[in-house]
C-alpha cells in the first residue's frame, strides 16, 4: 500500500478551511493525504487551537527541518499576500504539492504548476497553462489555450473564455466574466461581477459591465503586504 503523503496547510482561515475540505474529497475517492495541520502567522491563530479538526502548530518557523517528510500547500486567498508566505516557506525548505477537488473536469493536454488549488466544479479545456500557486475557486470555467501566471486568485464562478492571458498575481472577483483574447495585467483586481471585453493594465483596479478602471496603484505596491 502507497504511504501517505503528510501535508502542512499554510493559513487557518475560510479558504485554508476549504483546501482542507479538497483533501478529505481526494480521500474519500481513494487518494492517500495525511493533512498534519495548519501553520500560520502568529495575529492569525495559536498553536494547539484546533481548526475543522486539525491543529494549528506553530508559525511558519515549523517548517524548519521538515521538508524531506512534508509537502506544503497555501490557503491563503490574497495572491500578494500569498506571495510573500510562499516565498517565506521556500527559504525554510518547503515543497509545495497541488490538489485538485475529483469533481474537476480537465484535459490531458493542460500543464499544471505547483502549489495549485483546483477546487470543485471547475472545468478547464485544453492547452491550458496554469502557473504555481494558483487558486481556481469553486465553479469556474477556463478555456482553450488561457495562460494564468504564478499567484493568481480565480474567484468562484468566473468564466474565461479562450486565448486569455492574466499575468502574475491577478485577483479576479468572483462571477467575473472575461471574452476571450485578452491580456490582464499583473497584480490588478477585478471586482466581483465585471464584465471584461478590453484589456486590463497592470496593477489596476476594474469594475463593472463592461469593466472600466476605476484605481491604478504604484508599481511595487503589493510587495508591502
Amino acid at each position: 500500500m502507497a504511504e501517505r503523503k503528510k501535508v502542512v496547510i499554510i493559513g487557518a482561515g475560510g479558504f485554508a478551511r476549504e483546501v482542507l475540505d479538497i483533501f478529505d474529497a481526494c480521500n474519500n475517492a481513494g487518494d492517500r493525504y495525511d493533512v498534519l495541520g495548519y501553520v500560520v502567522e502568529s495575529p492569525f491563530g495559536t498553536p494547539g487551537a484546533i481548526v475543522n479538526e486539525k491543529p494549528i502548530l506553530g508559525g511558519l518557523e515549523w517548517l524548519d527541518g521538515q521538508h524531506r517528510d512534508v509537502f506544503v500547500i497555501c490557503g491563503v486567498g490574497a495572491p500578494e499576500l500569498r506571495r510573500r508566505l510562499v516565498l517565506e516557506a521556500v527559504k525554510r525548505g518547503a515543497r509545495f504539492c497541488s490538489i485538485i477537488h475529483p469533481t474537476v473536469r480537465m484535459s490531458r493536454w493542460n500543464s499544471i504548476g505547483s502549489g495549485v488549488v483546483i477546487a470543485a466544479g471547475c472545468i478547464l479545456t485544453n492547452q491550458i497553462r496554469v502557473g504555481d500557486h494558483v487558486q481556481l475557486n469553486l465553479d469556474c470555467t477556463i478555456g482553450h489555450d488561457v495562460l494564468i501566471g504564478d499567484f493568481v486568485t480565480v474567484s468562484p464562478g468566473t468564466h474565461i473564455s479562450g486565448n486569455v492571458t492574466i499575468r502574475t498575481g491577478g485577483n479576479i472577483g468572483t462571477g467575473v466574466n472575461i471574452i476571450n483574447r485578452l491580456e490582464i495585467g499583473e497584480w490588478s483586481v477585478i471586482g466581483a461581477g465585471s464584465t471584461l471585453i478590453r484589456n486590463v493594465p497592470p496593477n489596476t483596479t476594474v469594475v463593472g459591465v463592461p469593466g472600466k478602471v476605476v484605481t491604478q496603484r504604484e508599481d511595487g505596491w503589493d510587495l508591502k503586504s
